[in-house]
């Protein structure tokens, strides 16, 4: 098969899908690839009984996922929410695959999206050919979701504007779509579900109306709680993504990562990890998406144009890029943490020299 620059879960994991699915003897939901419990084995990770070792795809409580889950048995939908970075569409697509197999079936929110592309479409050389027929119909995600019981994901939900919102409204509830102009409706088959995520950034942008928020079950991702956790993240994921795009570099190590997990905890929070030293907070969410994407970018410059080692150089470039979003707020936060913070800590003085080399100071 020709290598693609981002395989979907079902295909990343198959092996480890497989080898979950041959070891589980549990009930399975009509229509499910596996069973409950089962999904939250290759969601978490875990030691599979014949030794075979199911790498994590969440950093998390159990519980939460126990929760989203269980969820998804019933006839309620699911909503993740949390602020950027919390791994809301990571979850969803690997839930979908766990559950269906198929992870594609996606509705992106924008204020773009239209009704069509939750309800479906017409090929519309076929209906002035043809008229009104089933052959013209062109079925959105959800539509062929319906049809083979399957996981659809809807994408920041609150993003559409709130009439292709309220779309889902029969379609949760009654588990149908009608199509008037054939006097007929599309029926759900057991399996199908919605699996929604929400940005707490966006909150008030689009809000979902009461009685659409009545048809989900909400869950809600936190941040990483420690900053253990959120390194072990930012390795875990910024090692697949060097090897996914070759990077000629070594993995990055646990002292680069920390630095920057712990500068964008500080910048986060507002004050020191030691709580010594209160700070301005930046515009941006600096969430742990972008750290993994600073020591990406990073192990890109070092394997390219250095040694193959990241280090404060490859780092500099990547924080202040991520870190100044407005060029006015965000670049005297920054500078203020560089030289209350960054220049005084004797352990980070080449980190503070790289970055005063980027701002050209």
């Amino acid at each position: 098969m020709t290598a693609v620059l981002r395989p979907t879960a079902e295909q990343q994991y198959a092996a480890e899908l497989e080898a979950v699915a041959a070891q589980d003897d549990r009930q399975r939901p009509p229509n499910w690839r596996l069973s409950p419990r089962a999904v939250v084995t290759y969601v978490l990770g875990g030691t599979l009984p014949d030794g075979t070792v199911i790498s994590p795809k969440y950093v998390g409580a159990r519980r939460l996922v126990e929760v989203a889950v269980g969820t998804l048995v019933t006839d309620r939908a699911l909503l993740l929410v949390g602020v950027p970075g919390t791994a809301k569409s990571w979850l969803s697509e690997h839930l979908a695959a766990a559950i269906s197999g198929d992870s594609t079936l996606v509705v992106q929110g924008t204020a773009g999206t239209s009704e069509d592309q939750v309800r479906y479409g017409w090929n519309y050389a076929r209906l002035i050919a043809e008229g009104p027929s089933e052959n013209a119909v062109v079925p959105s995600p959800v539509m062929k979701g319906m049809q083979s019981g399957a996981v659809v994901r809807v994408e920041e939900l609150t993003r559409m504007p709130s009439e292709v919102q309220d779309s889902f409204i029969t379609i949760l509830s009654e588990k149908s779509l009608p199509i008037p102009e054939l006097n007929t409706q599309v029926q759900a088959v057991p399996g199908f579900t919605v699996i929604a995520t929400a940005n707490d950034r966006d909150r008030g942008v689009n809000q979902m109306s009461s009685a659409l928020a009545r048809r989900f079950n909400t869950v809600v991702l936190p941040p990483p709680a420690t900053e253990d956790a959120e390194v072990e993240i930012v390795i875990t994921r910024a090692q697949q993504l060097g090897k996914a795009l070759q990077l000629p570099a070594e993995p990055p190590a646990l002292d680069e990562v920390r630095r920057v997990v712990r500068i964008f905890r500080e910048l986060r929070n507002g004050s020191t990890v030691d709580g010594r030293t209160q700070l301005k907070k930046p515009s941006g969410s600096l969430s742990t998406a972008e750290a993994i994407s600073v020591i990406a970018n990073g192990m890109a410059l070092a394997g390219h144009f250095g040694d193959g080692t990241l280090g404060a150089d490859e780092l500099a470039s990547g924080l202040i890029g991520s870190v100044i979003k407005d060029r006015v707020s965000d670049a005297t936060v920054w500078q203020e943490y560089v030289e209350t913070v960054l220049k005084e800590r004797a352990e980070w003085r080449d980190l503070y020299r790289a970055c005063l080399d980027v701002s050209g100071d």
